[in-house]
């Protein structure tokens, strides 16, 4: 009997609003967004509680990048400006990011996966995908349960990232990629869903297009005045008129994706192109009046640059800058360096030297260093 396929997509529940709410279990259930800034630290007050910030009256060009089911119940969520979200939920309350915890949770249920299942793909610091094929028990029946050992496998994932991080999260089972996506989040928060190709018509199709990871705004405003609203009024449609509408490589893929067609393999392991990190202002700076807070965030972002590159192993000869101005317009610069590096030092004048080939007349609302060309170091970084 051929072994049959089963890829799990596991994706944490609100991953930055759960580790936050670890920290501070007083917020458990009520209304939280992640966004704010340093200003929105909790207070500690003497008598041991503390006091959070909330939306209310928020004044600023921030964006939430993740909330908690009862602040998503009251309309706000990721990638929201926060001033949008105080009018909606004024209560709600309002906690800095912090991306070293994330990134340490992260790891830590990742490593909790591949305890059990070592074939993941790494998709991001909260999702990754999991081929479960070959893991014994995968392809046993149990009791009246044709899946049931695909089933219970997935559940031993949940729990042991459950123990390991103090975290819930959700797990989509199919035969490939593309559909575990889509499951993992059909029955958020804490979900197990397990769907086959019969599934399609019950489950599937009734989604609305943009549901499909690959269908974005544009293709999905397309099929809308092409009448096609859901993945079923997607996959009714011929492969050859999708074709004629939207390319011969696009066309044939979504005729594929709406009838659950995805061949894609778990990749294990891919190499970085490229590392970096930004920032936005809280308000516009200027080169000139504000030149001090700038050129203490642009050594910081340098040192944040090389301490990611020495700790993941890899040096780079492309350093480069981005800006964005208050007008949103936004400029690249980069050059190359004799020799790779991963020195922050090295870094920050390779990045210093860009940012002189950028007219600096108008205020800056985003600043950015990137290194590129990125190879494995073979030992200390120059």
């Amino acid at each position: 009997m051929p072994t049959r396929r089963w890829i799990a997509h596991l994706d944490m529940d609100a991953f930055y609003a759960s580790v936050e709410l670890l920290r501070y279990p007083e917020l458990m259930g009520q209304a939280v967004v992640i966004g704010g800034s340093k200003r929105h630290q909790p207070l500690l007050l003497a008598d041991g509680t503390r006091r959070f910030a909330t939306l209310d009256g928020y004044a600023g060009r921030g964006v939430i990048t993740t909330a908690t089911y009862a602040a998503r119940d009251l309309g706000v969520h990721s990638g929201m400006g926060l001033m949008k979200a105080a009018l909606r939920a004024p209560q709600a309350v309002l906690l800095p990011v912090d991306f070293e915890q994330y990134r340490a949770y992260s790891r830590r249920f990742k490593a909790a996966v591949a305890e059990l299942a070592p074939v993941i793909e790494d998709r991001g610091i909260d999702e990754i995908y999991i081929d479960l094929s070959e893991q014994p028990g995968a392809q046993d029946a149990i009791a009246h349960d044709p899946h049931g050992g695909v089933r219970a496998l997935a559940l031993d994932l949940k729990n042991n990232v459950r123990r390991a991080t103090g975290l819930s999260c959700s797990i989509g089972v199919t035969p490939n990629k593309l559909l575990s996506k889509i499951a993992s989040d059909l029955d958020k928060p804490n979900g197990l869903t397990l769907l086959t190709l019969d599934d399609l018509a019950e489950r599937i199709w009734p989604l609305p297009v943009r549901k499909v990871n690959g269908i974005g705004p544009k293709a999905g405003a397309k099929l809308s005045t092409l009448g096609i609203e859901t993945i079923g009024q997607l996959a009714a449609q011929d492969r050859a008129s999708l074709i004629q509408q939207f390319g011969l490589s696009y066309g044939a893929w979504l005729f594929d994706a709406s009838h659950g067609i995805d061949d894609r393999p778990v990749i294990t392991h891919s190499e970085p192109v490229s590392m970096s990190r930004e920032t936005t202002f809280e308000r516009d700076l200027h080169a000139l009046r504000d030149k001090t807070a700038l050129t203490a965030i642009f050594t910081q972002l340098a040192n944040q640059v090389a301490s990611d590159l020495q700790r993941k192993g890899y040096v780079g000869r492309t350093i480069g800058i981005k800006l964005r101005f208050e007008d949103f317009k936004t400029v690249t610069r980069d050059l190359t360096v004799a020799q790779p590096t991963a020195d922050a030092s090295v870094i920050r004048q390779a990045a210093g030297s860009c940012l002189k080939r950028v007219d600096l007349a108008r205020r800056i609302r985003l600043l950015g260093i990137r290194v590129g060309a990125l190879q494995r170091s073979t030992g200390p970084a120059a």
